[in-house]
């Protein structure tokens, strides 16, 4: 019994290298975020034989040796598939799809082009997941950060999947620059952290922190708040007059509400794809605000010394003749 679960835990383990060593090349180091850490995988990576064991190679050259079982297991969970797996098998109408290429996952059939399916990276995420967290690791893109405390910085684990920004900030344009720039990104960052201490957020649950009464006669017994939340409120109130009546309801629902994209759009019955471009707008608008550009330096003024009586001559001398 004993052989078998460590015979088990083994080909786990060779199946977690083979797909960590796919992924590997797309994932982020830590603390980097990356756009396509939560994309399909569609990739494709080449296999051939060296000895008992098969080469597995990424599409930018780096190798991996690996025995076959991981390779079968892979296809056998659906993470895997031979690029030209349903070609000799093209007139039954169960060949298609991620378990097409199991008769070829072993043996000098393996050898060939593979792609990688969309389950690897929830696979992998929920592999190197805590046991109790697996599942929900799968949903969530962590990196490390730094944050000030009372004692000092102090490093934290980020869900980079939590905040519609860290998927925006994921984007990338066709030059390969980022589609939001830094400043635009920090100035999202910052709006969202005077939203939520402003206490902006619906309450979604009901409070049981005991309510003490100070209501006066005649006052309107509204709810008492910090002076941290007013002046968060004033803050926000603030950068939405920067950015403007136009912009500022964009900014708000992703920013302060952390709405998705498509949520807005479908909300405010946009074109599709039109709102990162109004957010972009938006936050730009933001950035210059929170940090102003320096003012531009006057134009630099000539003097002349002139003797009592000196009038300057404002046509340069072309009326003087001669």
């Amino acid at each position: 019994m004993r052989d078998a679960r460590s015979a088990d835990a083994a080909a786990r383990a060779d199946l977690v290298r083979l797909v960590r060593h796919l992924v590997g090349g797309r994932r982020a180091r830590p603390g980097e975020a990356s756009d396509r850490a939560d994309a399909a995988v569609v990739d494709t990576f080449t296999v051939t034989e060296a000895g008992a064991g098969l080469i597995v190679t990424r599409p930018d050259g780096v190798q991996r040796t690996l025995p076959p079982a991981a390779l079968r297991d892979a296809v056998s969970l659906g993470l895997a598939a031979r690029i030209d797996a349903a070609k000799p098998h093209a007139a039954g109408p169960h060949t298609a799809g991620p378990h097409a290429a199991g008769p070829d996952a072993t043996g000098p059939e393996a050898t060939g082009r593979w792609r990688l399916l969309p389950p690897a990276v929830p696979f992998l995420k929920r592999a190197l997941s805590a046991p109790e967290a697996a599942f929900a690791g799968q949903h969530r893109h962590i990196a490390s950060g730094t944050v000030e405390t009372a004692a000092g910085r102090q490093t934290v684990q980020v869900n980079l999947a939590e905040s519609p920004l860290a998927h925006i900030a994921r984007l990338k344009e066709k030059s390969g620059k980022p589609f939001l720039p830094a400043e635009a990104l920090e100035a999202g960052q910052r709006l969202h952290r005077d939203f939520t201490r402003a206490q902006l957020q619906p309450r979604m649950t009901m409070s049981y922190a005991p309510q003490l009464s100070t209501r006066t006669r005649g006052g309107g017994g509204g709810n008492e708040i910090a002076d941290s939340a007013m002046t968060a409120r004033s803050r926000v109130a603030r950068a939405m007059e920067a950015i403007g009546p136009e912009l500022c309801g964009v900014a708000i629902d992703v920013c302060g509400f952390e709405k998705g994209l498509e949520t807005v759009e479908r909300e405010r019955q946009w074109p599709a794809r039109s709102a990162k471009l109004l957010l972009r707008a938006a936050l730009m608008a933001l950035a210059r605000h929170y940090a102003p550009p320096p003012p531009a330096s006057p134009p630099r003024r000539t003097h002349a010394w002139g003797a009592e009586g000196y009038r300057p001559d404002l046509d340069g001398g072309r009326g003087r003749g001669g």
